[in-house]
Order: structure tokens, then sequence, then C-alpha cells
């Protein structure tokens, strides 16, 4: 049984909030160079500059979210959904260069910290939160790595905005320029710490991991609950793009079925996956005693059985 694709009406929102970002955080980030450069703030320039990788990577993001959404070809028969989770893993490397960027600039400044023009310094620094906030907020929406990626990049932005805020205030009336490289440090570690998580998944997805495990047992038993079901094997469930789910699987059967009991039997399947929204699936059923075409010496698989289910699942063939 193949084919069996979910229309979503919305499938474009993630390229409009990624291009509302990219122009909002372009434009934010000229400004940021001009106050910087007016208010003599080596940190509001390194920050430009972070936010000018920004501003390149939701750009590439905005290119690869928008390819993404073209047809399948006879060449690309998925589609380009998994240039999105490219765009994620790009960024992801680009935000973790230009956060180990960041602690290479702020641990050296704990030595002998550089005094900004403090007032400069709070009004780009109030500036800076609101622009990056809504952009964040924005994103905030998405389910898409692509998007959850992003949105680490923008929040990433407020947090440094925030610690701005506070070092410039403090400045204004005290001479204590040191708070400004440690709490570089501290946001800077705190969001490296997720992006690499966020890295890891985006990795895993791409290796055609299993995007959520318990999902993967929900969708076992709900095919298990299948009348006339016996045993699962080869089942596999991927992701293109972190969001979008493709599932296929072998479902072997306990009676000789004919045309009218295999109709009565993918319409159970189909209301049992329904509430999953997958993507596309592709179901095979077989019959008692029949072999699986796809069982060689070179390839092994533990069945899931009514009675006790066993996970066991391999590399998408």
């Amino acid at each position: 049984m193949h084919g069996h694709h979910q229309h979503d009406h919305t499938e474009h929102r993630d390229t409009q909030r990624i291009g509302f970002a990219f122009w909002l955080n372009a434009c934010f980030t000229m400004i940021e160079f001009i106050g910087g450069w007016l208010t003599n703030s080596v940190a509001i320039m390194a920050d430009a500059v972070h936010d000018l990788g920004d501003t390149l990577s939701l750009g590439l993001a905005w290119l690869l979210a928008r390819l993404g959404h073209q047809p399948a070809t006879h060449r690309y028969t998925y589609g380009f959904k998994r240039l999105s989770l490219l765009g994620a893993w790009i960024n992801s490397i680009i935000l973790v260069a230009g956060s180990v960027w960041i602690l290479s600039e702020a641990i050296p400044r704990l030595i002998d910290p550089p005094m900004p023009h403090t007032e400069g310094m709070i009004g780009l620094a109030v500036l800076g939160i609101i622009v990056n906030g809504i952009a964040a907020y924005r994103l905030h929406g998405g389910h898409s790595m692509n998007e959850k990626v992003l949105n680490w990049h923008l929040i990433e932005d407020v947090m440094g905005w925030v610690a701005v805020l506070i070092v410039s205030i403090v400045l204004h009336f005290y001479r204590w320029p040191i708070l400004d490289p440690l709490l570089s440090i501290g946001f800077t570690v705190f969001i490296l710490i997720n992006v690499a998580r966020y890295l890891v998944q985006t990795l895993r997805l791409f290796l055609q991991g299993v995007p959520d495990d318990i999902e993967q047992q929900a969708l076992t038993n709900a095919l298990l609950d299948v009348e006339h079901v016996d045993e699962i094997h080869h089942l596999h469930l991927w992701s293109l793009d972190g969001e979008q789910h493709v599932l296929t699987a072998h479902l072997v059967l306990n009676v000789n079925a004919d045309g009218s009991l295999l109709r009565e039997l993918k319409s159970q399947v189909n209301a049992q996956l329904a509430p999953y929204n997958l993507s596309h699936t592709t179901i095979e059923f077989e019959l008692p005693g029949e072999p699986c075409r796809d069982d060689s010496d070179a390839l092994h698989t533990h069945s899931h059985n009514r009675p006790h289910v066993h996970q066991n699942i391999e590399p998408t063939e």
C-alpha cells in the first residue's frame, strides 16, 4: 500500500517565519555595526559580527526551506524536505563555531576588559532585545529541526543583549567592566550546550535513525491491533526533516485474505495510522507461509509479534 500522504495547507509557514527573521536580523545587523562604531564598544562590534553570521545562516536556511517545498521528481522521489535538515546541520555548525569564537574573545577580556560608552550600549541593548525577541517569537511556533536551531540563534542574541543591558546599566554607575566578559561566557556556554544537543539530534536524523522512540512503539502497537495481523517485521521509521516522518512495514497475516478482506485491512491500517500524520507510508501484507522477499543471509530482523513486542529497527534500505 503506497502513497499515504498528509497534505499540510500551512507547509509554507516555515519559510515565511524564517524570511521575516532574516530581514529583521539583516536590518538590525547594519544598525548594530553603526552603533558599535559610534559607542566605541568592542563588545557590540563583536556581537555585530556574530549577528552577521546569524543573518547569513538565516538566509541559507530560508533558501533551503524554500527549495525544500519543491515537488518530488523522478530522481528525488521523496522531494526536497531534507534540505531543511541540511540547513539545520549547517546552522548548528555555524552557531557552535560562533560560540567558540565568542569565548575566545571574552576570556582574554577577563584580564583587561575595556570600558565602553554605556549610554549608547543601553539604547542598542534595548533595541536588540526587542528586535531579536520578535524574531525568536515568530520562529517559536515552528516544529521543523531547521526552525528549532534557528530559534536558538535568536535566543542566543536575546540573552546576549540582556547581558549587554545589565552590564551597561551597572557600568553606568560602577566601573566593573569585568562583568561584560563574565556574562558573555555564561550565556555562550548555555547556548553551546543546547545547540550541541540539537546537532546530535540532526546527525541522527541524517543517518535515518528513529526520530521518536515512543512514537515508534505506539505505531508498532497500532499496527498489531489491526485484525488478523500476527507479526510485524522490517518496520522502519525515519524522518525527512525532523517533522515529517516516513514509515514502512511488513504485516504478516494469519489468514489467506482475498481482495475484499485486504481492502478492509487497508482501511483499518489507515484508521490506525491517521492520528500520527505521517508524510508517507508503505505497508505490505504477507500471507501465512509466504516468504519475505527482503530476508537474506545478510539481513536479519526480529519480528514484532502480537503477544510480545520486541523492537529491533534496522537502517532503511
